[in-house]
């Protein structure tokens, strides 16, 4: 898409928080050129203040005296999508509009699809959108289980197609749940998609199956360290809860170094499951909302900073929560240079929240929390205004 001139933006905030550089106070942060120019705060903790030379003479300036300053959030799942997924939403107007500057798709396109998603979705949209490219040839892109047929999870495929666009791929997905598979074997399924990981040198997105047809035990220690489970704090069909304990397979897998994602979606998150693994140590981490476009016309809206408000509802600190969609999946992503920062020079992608206090909220079974409420006041994509509230 054609670039906007860039602006020279001054934003004053009551609170910057940066997980990268350890800010948090307020101050106030400064963009030339679509790169965050200098930070100041009042905090103890100081930012690099080097300047860089701006070539624009349209100057913004905005103060949110009661608002939180983050790096651009980024969702490890969802599902941006233009065309050619079931799942599909706009990433600009369903996500970047509010607060999530980069958002990752889940297994939306597989081989098949790659090279329509990368000029539809990725070079439409002003949103930095990345993918988890799906072990199915198919991807998301019928209502049938994208394993139904088995010749879908076509290794060489996903591992050529990987390749071609190694700057936009940067995980591979698969999900064995029933539905993903019908009658094929799950156990076949993630063979082939560990081999395409090894092969691409890339990380699983991984979806679970429930126990009954295959062990947790034996699924999670398939995994490798930087692999990624998702849908973590769900209820039925599976669960990493016993009793109100943590299941010693999740917390084995944690330890040789496999992640933890959220996955919230439209049957993945339930507060009691949430608060057992959190009062137990057992933190997500990263925090994702698996959007799609089953939530439009939902009230509130379903995004990120809802998502993250649930889980600060269910004990996670400030601190917690925001290292959860910012630093941490910049880091499983590979992108240290390209978001999830505010030190001079980063790009200029930042989002600005406000806090409502004593909110009900909602899990996928109705269970309700009150809480704060976090929402997106402003929102800055490569130095250009999105949001302005």
């Amino acid at each position: 898409m054609a670039k906007i001139q860039s602006q020279e933006i001054s934003v004053t905030t009551g609170r910057i928080v940066c997980s990268t550089s350890g800010i948090d106070g307020p101050g106030t942060l400064i963009v030339r050129d679509g790169r965050i120019a200098s930070l100041k705060t009042d905090s103890p903790v100081s930012a690099d203040s080097t300047t860089i030379t701006s070539a624009s003479n349209s100057k913004v300036q905005l103060e949110f005296s009661n608002g939180i300053l983050l790096p651009g959030l980024i969702d490890l799942h969802a599902h941006p999508a233009k065309r050619g997924s079931v799942f599909g939403v706009d990433p600009d107007s369903a996500i970047l509009a509010r607060g999530t500057t980069t958002v990752q798709s889940q297994g939306d396109a597989g081989a098949d699809g790659v090279d329509d998603f990368v000029a539809s979705t990725v070079h439409e949209s002003r949103s930095q959108v990345l993918l988890a490219l799906n072990l199915s040839r198919i991807g998301e892109s019928t209502s049938d289980g994208c394993f139904a047929d088995l010749a879908h999870a076509d290794v060489d495929a996903c591992v050529a197609a990987a390749t071609k666009y190694p700057d936009l791929i940067r995980m591979l997905a698969v999900n064995v749940s029933h539905h993903a598979c019908g009658d094929n074997d799950p156990r076949e399924v993630l063979q082939r998609a560990l081999l395409a990981a090894e092969q691409s040198g890339l990380p699983l997105l991984f979806g679970m199956r429930r126990p009954e047809d295959w062990p947790l035990e034996e699924q999670l220690s398939q995994l490798r360290p930087g692999d990624v489970v998702t849908y973590c704090f769900r209820r039925t069909p599976h669960c990493i809860i016993e009793h109100g304990r943590v299941l010693p397979c999740v917390l084995d897998a944690r330890q040789r170094g496999v992640l933890f994602d959220v996955g919230h979606g439209m049957g993945s998150f339930s507060f009691e499951i949430a608060e057992a693994a959190i009062g137990a140590g057992f933190l997500p981490d990263t925090i994702s909302t698996d959007l799609q476009n089953r939530h439009a016309g939902q009230s509130p809206q379903h995004d990120l900073p809802l998502v993250m408000s649930k889980l600060s509802a269910s004990g996670m600190t400030d601190a917690e929560v925001f290292r959860a969609v910012t630093s941490t999946p910049v880091a499983v992503l590979g992108l240290e240079d390209k978001a999830g920062s505010l030190c001079a020079g980063s790009t200029a992608d930042f989002v600005v929240l406000d806090r409502e206090s004593d909110i009900a909220m909602s899990d996928v079974h109705g269970e309700i929390r009150t809480g704060n409420r976090f929402s997106a006041c402003c929102v800055v994509r490569e130095g250009q205004i999105v949001v302005e509230n």
